[in-house]
């Protein structure tokens, strides 16, 4: 393999600053290239496969100002992973979320998915849904040439990513004249799958070509992916903090918390709202499209028209188990351990819920954009940009339902379950039958109630760009002067519907609607099997599964007035709007010179920005509260017309920025960066609407409201680093930063009561009920105080609880977004790349340590103001290529970090979501049968790794999923 080094002196920086004018914007950067004078034609050797993608990102990395990091093709058509967020967890101080076994989101310095802006080619992205979070396991790899992540200011780049602006970078074909494409197909074995085909497809292609003397260039990107498979997982929606622990006591009350000298115990109780286990079979399907035209009638004008579209599907069938916790007077036994956790406790009544879901989630993307660009002469260069974007997400994708829904069924005789967390990686649940029987029997199988929502959103972004720019032709310290203005119109709607607990009021003895025939046993020897205690291990080591659309043919022809339809009840239910209108302008200039011999870059500049935001929202009015049976209840509205509320803010920032960049000897580079970077709040906490509880249990009476004029948050960023290239493709680089982040957005929560909902849980009737249970010797659970206040006639005809004038009105814990403190985030990032000669060897480590006074304080109930996704986080790959064989082994490493804050149900305090720390190996291989003809192997999560999730600390379990290895096996035609 054939490879050429240059040096570069200070000649050949001087050029790249003409051309590039000290910044790496590679939309204008690129097609300032293109549209440059001719120079004298030189040999290019171009070096491919993973050597030339670490040199080309080295070179990108070493070149820039500011600190720049970037992942590069390895050919055309060959990303380094599968998945774009996959790669970008090579680059120092980036770390990943997973959504279904893949890389979704990223985390850039410990400032999560919503801190960091998403561009494409220079243009800023629309958030999946109605977020500002791009979901990157959305987009296809194959049409991509880089990626490069941004993490100091640069004032030309629009404004959103505090924590890194991330551009994707797509090929143009007159960057590249003449003909080439690459085909691709292979097989995916995911290793979890159960229901779904054993080996499913992934097949792609990119074409490329110029005409006319390569004055009209087509680049065409396509590709298409199935992926089958099964999560297995075990899951708490919430710990409940201080609720009654019922009249256990002596050997039946162990209580590990210390005593104060009263002899008084000491902090707070937490129990668990639940233990389920789930199956979820899933058929997912991926297609990625590109089409970029361009067309350059001078040397001087070049017009590029390009459409990207992306669409998702995922459909899910899922099969779930578990138990209810009520507390209070149910519990018969319980232990805690030294923080208040219950490790063990045991409790009376209630259910084996087995709750059958069915849905599909469509996320359709789609940007359209055209570029001008105009060397009007050699000095002054015109870019003119525009961009229409969208992303769309419909959880109502099915066909058949138009839903998310679900329907419960289950035996409703147990005496007692156990909840154990003693030992092992996953909770147990223990349950104990009439009659001493040591399993649940199919007669007993009672239908619950069944829910038919739907929910969607769609994020849009259009922005009009106009950027200009004056290179010095004279020899002088200033290089050169950039200007630019911008329209950004980003918005974001949201609606939901659904019609609730449908089918029987509870519990009804209906069991002969189900027959037995219907439910099938399986055991749970292969279920959650990579964790102790997992598998035939667990307690309860059986579970029932039912075909989803037979239970819901039976209830609807059953029940009266069964309504499968989301829409059934009057059409959509809530439904929000944000826009915001952005007017920005900038203006930025490098500088060249030296100190001492010491080659000096310098980029200086000032972004300006004024912002008007707007919320539209249909707000529904409360009717009443209904206790429909023991364990649910409802919130109902008034069949009137739900009215429109118009909420409007406004602000304005300056947004500085300063980089230094020093040779301070040969291959040696110091640099320096400071400026100021914002993130947006996101658009659902700027929507002015407020909600309540749509199933206000006990201990869930909650809700939350907007705040249209939350500021953004808003960094002053310090970067100093130091990086050393000391041979063709190898470095080694260390650095630090800090960051000042203002207006961190605190969720503060009220206690308020809404005229005309009352609460018949501490009603006169219930209170009546409870004192009849307890005076005949029986334990006064909430299901026994339901039942009483129906046998004393406090029910309607449906057998249902709905408040009375007597009953005091219900306290709801309100939640509002308020911009609070100042906090900090400061950082270490090292990394290391050689390559060992021309022995083929090569090795990469980098490492991010992060800290600040932003964590979650875990001990405190008080509102909380914490960053998502702080973490440290390593990655090292090692690679043997030749001409022949290419090999690279890669691990990605992340620390325990705070997912976010309120759990679904959590109590009021928004207790915090934590995520284990995650390892996983990764391998590729391919062997190159031509010079055109490549075959590849590549093998996921070798090791296995599992995903698991705990609350306030690991003894407050919250999930533990599994997914297994997957491999692919294909072949690549390239010319």
């Amino acid at each position: 393999m054939k490879q050429i080094t240059f040096n570069k002196t200070r000649l050949a920086a001087t050029i790249s600053m003409l051309l590039s004018a000290g910044t790496m914007l590679p939309a204008q950067a690129q097609q300032q290239e293109e549209t440059a004078a001719p120079v004298k034609a030189i040999e290019i050797i171009e070096v491919k496969g993973i050597r030339g993608s670490l040199a080309r990102s080295m070179d990108i990395k070493r070149e820039g100002t500011g600190v720049v990091d970037a992942i590069s093709a390895e050919e055309m058509g060959k990303f380094p992973d599968t998945n774009l967020a996959e790669s970008l967890q090579r680059i120092t101080g980036v770390s990943v979320s997973r959504a279904n076994g893949e890389g979704s989101q990223i985390t850039v310095r410990g400032f999560g998915p919503s801190f960091n802006l998403i561009t494409l080619n220079g243009r800023q992205m629309p958030g999946t849904g109605n977020t500002r979070s791009y979901n990157l396991e959305d987009l296809s790899s194959e049409g991509v040439s880089a990626l490069e992540v941004y993490k100091t200011a640069r004032s030309e780049n629009p404004s959103g990513g505090l924590g890194a602006t991330v551009n994707i970078v797509t090929a143009k074909p007159l960057a590249s004249p003449g003909l080439k494409y690459s085909v691709s197909a292979k097989g995916i074995m995911d290793t979890s799958n159960k229901k779904g085909d054993d080996v499913t497809p992934e097949v792609a292609a990119i074409f490329s070509n110029t005409f006319a003397d390569n004055t009209f260039g087509v680049a065409l990107s396509l590709s298409h992916q199935e992926r089958d498979f099964q999560q297995q997982s075990a899951t708490i929606d919430g710990w409940q903090a201080n609720q009654s622990l019922g009249n256990a006591s002596g050997d039946n009350a162990i209580d590990r918390r210390p005593v104060d000298a009263e002899g008084n115990k000491i902090g707070n109780t937490f129990l668990p709202r639940n233990l389920g286990y789930g199956v979820n079979d899933v058929e997912r399907s991926r297609s990625n499209g590109q089409l970029t035209l361009q067309y350059a009638p001078t040397e001087n004008l070049t017009a590029t028209l390009d459409y990207t579209r992306s669409e998702s599907t995922t459909a899910q069938e899922s099969m779930s188990f578990g138990v209810w916790f009520n507390f209070g007077g149910n519990i018969n036994s319980y232990e805690l351990d030294e923080r208040g956790t219950a490790v063990r406790f045991n409790e009376a009544a209630n259910d084996f819920a087995h709750t059958a879901r069915k849905s599909t989630t469509l996320v359709e993307a789609e940007s359209v954009g055209l570029n001008l660009d105009w060397q009007v002469t050699p000095d002054i260069n015109l870019t003119l940009d525009y961009h229409d974007s969208s992303n769309a997400i419909d959880f109502g994708a099915d066909k058949g339902s138009k839903s998310a829904p679900f329907i419960i069924v289950g035996p409703n005789n147990l005496e007692s379950k156990t909840y154990d967390f003693t030992s092992g990686d996953i909770p147990q649940m223990q349950l104990f039958w009439p009659n001493g029987a040591d399993e649940a029997s199919p007669a007993d199988f009672d239908p619950l109630f069944a829910r038919f929502d739907t929910s969607a959103g769609e994020a849009t972004v259009k922005q009009l760009q106009l950027d200009s720019e004056w290179i010095n032709p004279n020899s002088s310290i200033l290089a050169n002067i950039k200007f630019g203005v911008a329209h950004t119109k980003q918005g974001m709607t949201g609606y939901g519907a659904g019609v609730d607990q449908q089918g029987p009021n509870g519990y009804n003895g209906n069991m002969a609607i189900y027959p037995d025939s219907m439910f099938i046993r399986n055991s749970t020897g292969d279920f959650l099997d990579q964790f102790n205690g997992g598998g035939s291990d667990l307690l309860t080591n059986y579970y029932y599964t039912y075909d989803f659309d037979e239970a819901v043919s039976r209830a609807a022809a059953y029940f009266d007035g069964f309504l499968t339809d989301p829409f059934a009840t009057g059409g959509i239910d809530s439904q929000a709007e944000v826009e915001e209108k952005t007017s920005s302008a900038y203006l930025q200039s490098a500088f060249m010179f030296d100190i001492a011999d010491m080659p000096v870059d310098v980029n200086i500049g000032v972004r300006y920005e004024k912002t008007d935001v707007t919320s539209t929202v249909k707000q529904r009015v409360e009717d009443v509260l209904v206790w429909l049976n023991p364990t649910e209840w409802n919130l109902r509205y008034r069949d009137e017309e739900a009215g429109f509320v118009t909420t409007t803010g406004e602000h304005d920032l300056w947004l500085p920025n300063l980089d230094i960049k020093m040779e301070v000897m040969p291959d040696v580079i110091a640099r320096f960066s400071t400026g100021k970077t914002i993130t947006r709040a996101p658009l659902g906490d700027l929507a002015g609407i407020r909600t309540l509880s749509a199933n206000p249990k006990p201990g869930s009476r909650n809700g939350s409201s907007g705040n249209t004029n939350l500021l953004p948050f808003e960094s002053t960023n310090f970067d100093l680093s130091l990086e050393y290239y000391y041979d063709e493709g190898s470095y080694v680089s260390l650095g630090v930063f800090h960051k000042d982040v203002k207006n961190f957005i605190a969720r503060q929560s009220s206690v308020i009561t809404v005229d005309g909902l009352r609460d018949p849980f501490i009603g006169p009737r219930a209170q009546q009920a409870e004192a009849q249970v307890i005076a005949r010797g029986d334990q006064a659970t909430v299901g026994a105080i339901f039942e009483q206040i129906i046998a004393n006639g406090g029910g309607n005809a449906d057998g249902q609880v709905i408040q009375n004038d007597d009953d005091p009105l219900v306290e709801w814990l309100v939640t509002q977004p308020r911009n609070g403190v100042t906090k900090s985030v400061k950082g270490l990032e090292f990394a290391v790349q050689h390559l060992f000669g021309d022995s083929g060897f090569g090795a990469a480590f980098n490492t991010t340590l992060v800290s600040g006074d932003v964590e979650f304080d875990v001990d405190s109930l008080d509102p909380q103001q914490p960053l998502e996704g702080l973490s440290d986080s390593a990655n090292v790959q090692v690679f043997y290529e030749d001409d022949v064989w290419s090999v690279k082994l890669t691990y990605a490493w992340r620390d325990a970090y705070l997912i976010g804050v309120g759990q679904a149900q959590g109590s009021s305090d928004a207790p915090p979501q934590f995520a284990k720390e995650f390892g996983q190996i990764d391998l590729s291989a391919s062997y190159a049968v031509t010079d055109n003809l490549t075959v590849f192997f590549e093998g996921i999560n070798l090791n296995n790794e599992t995903e698991q999730s705990y609350g306030r600390y690991e003894e407050q379990f919250l999930s533990a999923r599994q997914y297994g290895p997957r491999y692919s096996l294909g072949a690549r035609y390239t010319f």
